[in-house]
């Protein structure tokens, strides 16, 4: 089955008109029926946050949350508000509880510095990082090129199988070190997660510029390349009993359009909720 959705629910200005905030995640979820939550890498959540959005959404409905950039080492010189990583690992796995026991938790996604690359460290801090999580599914996407060179793609797709990490498939820019290529490979039987960043080169490096993030995502997918992403969901589709897309090139307001149009290709409804089926009873 394959999933389709966006990052966030609260940018996406082409979907919700003037419609008032506390009304966008009810309405985002009569159109998708999964939701990358990108706040958590930010800060970890409250409670009361992951209570309401649980409240606000159909049963079917699903989550994906972003580990806290503690957890994946973009910190760096910045304060972590954490004093050990038992005590950061136990506040995510505290803060996400209201997911988890309404059924709503897809997976925890860890997204990885383009700094993080394929060393012994780093493979054995990704196995610390897995037994931490405990039974959470957990997904990696890398974002540097030396986990996929061609002597590691298949020694890091191997332990991805072996640890339980979820394989995040990206598309994204070919800009160097920082960034990866397509590698439609599932890791696990049950889930494979998807991201579509745009290809935006030009923007993807530059992030000494005030405005890099919006113009990092800022990208619209031709027919062609979402008809070639439709055919590659549908092979990867048989490697795994769930598939998870996300369109993150958000900074145009293009994602939604571009999740629609997959939608199509794919012929999927988008998984309305019920309150919007009423209207066609």
């Amino acid at each position: 089955m394959i999933k389709i959705g966006l990052t966030g629910f609260g940018d996406h200005e082409e979907l919700y008109g003037k419609i008032k905030p506390a009304d966008r995640l009810p309405t985002y979820s009569a159109h998708f029926p999964i939701v990358e939550i990108d706040s958590s890498f930010y800060a970890v959540q409250p409670v009361r946050n992951y209570a309401k959005w649980v409240s606000q959404t159909p049963d079917a409905f699903r989550f994906i949350v972003k580990a806290y950039q503690g957890m994946t080492g973009h910190l760096r010189e910045k304060k972590n508000y954490y004093d050990t990583p038992e005590e950061m690992y136990q506040a995510f796995h505290t803060s996400i509880e209201p997911v988890r026991a309404a059924g709503k938790l897809a997976m925890a996604l860890f997204q990885f510095p383009p700094w993080f690359d394929c060393t012994k460290e780093n493979v054995q801090f990704l196995r610390e990082a897995k037994q931490r999580m405990l039974d959470v599914p957990s997904a990696i996407e890398f974002r540097n090129d030396s986990w996929y060179s061609p002597e590691m793609q298949a020694k890091t797709l191997q332990f991805l199988e072996q640890e339980g990490w979820i394989h995040t498939v990206a598309d994204e820019p070919q800009a160097g070190s920082g960034s990866v290529p397509i590698v439609p490979v599932a890791t696990s039987p049950d889930i494979t997660y998807v991201r579509l960043h745009g290809r935006n080169a030009q923007g993807w490096s530059q992030s000494s510029h005030p405005n890099w993030r919006s113009l990092r995502y800022l990208y619209r997918y031709s027919t062609e390349e979402l008809t070639e992403w439709r055919d590659r969901l549908l092979a990867l589709e048989q490697s795994c009993r769930e598939l998870y897309v996300v369109f993150n090139n958000n900074s145009g307001g293009d994602a939604t359009d571009n999740a629609k149009e997959l939608q199509a290709l794919l012929g999927i409804d988008g998984g309305l909720a019920p309150r919007q089926l009423d209207l066609f009873s």
